[in-house]
């Protein structure tokens, strides 16, 4: 019973934030598998086309609408400004639309959040060697070279960087400027949880790949744009 009361008023203070785009055929069993575990959900419906905000409503999640497609960065901004105006938020948690991760993985970012130990968890699939082997060869490099720039540019000792996973306590999101609409938006994250001192750690994760996020997942052209959207920013 006391554990239960403990759960309770651990979801009852976190929001879980998914950006979503065209996702209208995961995010149903995104929202539910979150819900059934008892966290509150909030979909940001990034100026979908299909019914991504109707099936996320419809699973039981709270749904913000972008009326044009603005980019992930914003809509996890809008997310997080969401959760932020709530005085009974103490916790939030990022999470992709598309089906790749867990549920579960939610309760084990928040724990050390939880034991005092982190103000930010960011998920890792490298560091447990069974993760790191459902990880596709091509997107392992891509994320090692992304990884080793992140590394030497914000000076935190990563494995992983662009995983959608993340907990923040409320303190260290609202230190957050953020300003990158797209797919950025996770560089500038790191940067700025290195430049306020957050304290951050990595927690094991298993990201489940699938023919259908492979398909929404980053392609080449996109660590391009990262790239030169990184460049225009420190060169403003």
């Amino acid at each position: 019973m006391e554990s239960q009361r403990e759960d309770d008023a651990i979801g009852e203070g976190c929001w879980v934030v998914v950006a979503a785009y065209q996702e209208a055929a995961a995010i149903g069993d995104v929202v539910r598998g979150l819900r059934h575990l008892g966290w509150r959900v909030v979909v940001v419906d990034d100026g979908s086309a299909d019914a991504t905000g109707a099936e996320a409503r419809a699973a039981g999640a709270t749904v913000v609408r972008h009326a044009v497609n603005l980019g992930q960065g914003a809509a996890l901004r809008t997310g997080f400004a969401f959760a932020l105006a709530d005085p009974g938020t103490r916790w939030v948690v990022t999470f992709d639309a598309d089906g790749q991760h867990a549920p579960e993985a939610v309760r084990a970012l928040l724990a050390p959040l939880l034991r005092g130990e982190a103000d930010v968890t960011l998920g890792s699939r490298f560091l447990d060697p069974a993760a790191t082997a459902s990880v596709p060869p091509l997107r392992r490099r891509l994320l090692r070279l992304a990884t080793a720039m992140a590394r030497l540019t914000t000076g935190l000792p990563l494995t992983d960087t662009h995983n959608g996973l993340r907990a923040f306590s409320r303190d260290a999101l609202a230190r957050l400027r953020l300003t990158q609409d797209r797919m950025a938006h996770a560089s500038e994250i790191l940067s700025q949880l290195a430049r306020t001192g957050c304290r951050v750690r990595e927690v094991p994760v298993v990201v489940r790949y699938s023919a259908y996020s492979v398909a929404k997942g980053q392609r080449l052209i996109d660590a391009v744009t990262i790239l030169w959207d990184l460049l225009l920013t420190r060169a403003r």
